[in-house]
C-alpha cells in the first residue's frame, strides 16, 4: 500500500481548490443558506469526545433546527435510546459538525461550530410538540458554513425510488438485537410492537 502521510502529497495529488469551492464558505448563516436549514427535516451532527467520535442522526418536522440568529443555532433533543452520545460528548468537547439534507435537493449543508447543552424551562417549552418539550437544546454557535454540490447524491441516487432497498431485504432491528443478545431481547415481538411504541414516545 502507498499511503499519503504529509499535506504537501495531499496537495500535489488533489491540486487546489478553486474559488467556488472556497467562495461558499462564510461564518455566519446567510439568508440563503437559512432557507436550507428552515426546509430541512433531517441533519446528521458529529461529535468527538476522549472514547472517540460520533455521528448521529436527528430527524424531526422541517425546520426543527432553529435559526435563533446569524451566528447560532438551536437542535432539540427529541425521544430516543437514551445512549446520549452525542450529548456527552458535547458536554465534554463542544465541537460539533451538521450536515443538512433536504428530500429531494441533490444540494445539502455544512454547519462546523462548537455546542453547548441548554435545559432553560422556556427555551425547552419552545421547542414543545404535542404537548412534549425536548429534554435539552443543543445550542450551536457557527463557526463556517457552506454548501456541499450534488455529486454525492446524485451518485447515490439518494432520492430515486428506482434506487430504494426493500426494508424487507434487510435484517431487521429485532433479528439483529436477538443475534447479538443471545435471544435476550429483540426477535419477532421487538419488531411487531416496534411501530405502536415509536408512535408513543415519537415526540
Amino acid at each position: 500500500m502507498s499511503t499519503i502521510t504529509s499535506i504537501e502529497q495531499l496537495e500535489a495529488l488533489y491540486g487546489v481548490a478553486g474559488e467556488t469551492s472556497t467562495a461558499k464558505e462564510v461564518d455566519r448563516i446567510i439568508p440563503q443558506y437559512r432557507r436550507y436549514i428552515e426546509v430541512s427535516p433531517f441533519v446528521a451532527l458529529a461529535t468527538c469526545g476522549p472514547e472517540g467520535l460520533d455521528c448521529s442522526p436527528r430527524g424531526d418536522l422541517a425546520g426543527f433546527v432553529r435559526v435563533h440568529d446569524d451566528r447560532t443555532l438551536m437542535l432539540p433533543d427529541r425521544r430516543g435510546n437514551n445512549r446520549v452520545d452525542s450529548l456527552r460528548n458535547i458536554v465534554r468537547d463542544p465541537r460539533v459538525a451538521l450536515l443538512f439534507l433536504i428530500p429531494g435537493s441533490g444540494t445539502t449543508l455544512r454547519v462546523n461550530g462548537r455546542a453547548r447543552l441548554d435545559i432553560d424551562p422556556a427555551l425547552l417549552a419552545s421547542f414543545e410538540i404535542e404537548g412534549r418539550p425536548p429534554r435539552s437544546v443543543t445550542v450551536v454557535t457557527v463557526d463556517s458554513v457552506y454548501f456541499q454540490c450534488a455529486r454525492a447524491i446524485v451518485r447515490a441516487g439518494l432520492w430515486d425510488p428506482a434506487r430504494h432497498v426493500d426494508p424487507k431485504s434487510l435484517p431487521t432491528p429485532g433479528q439483529i438485537l436477538a443475534a447479538l443478545s443471545d435471544n435476550r431481547v429483540g426477535g419477532e415481538a421487538y419488531d411487531r410492537e416496534w411501530p405502536e411504541r415509536a408512535a408513543k414516545t415519537m415526540w
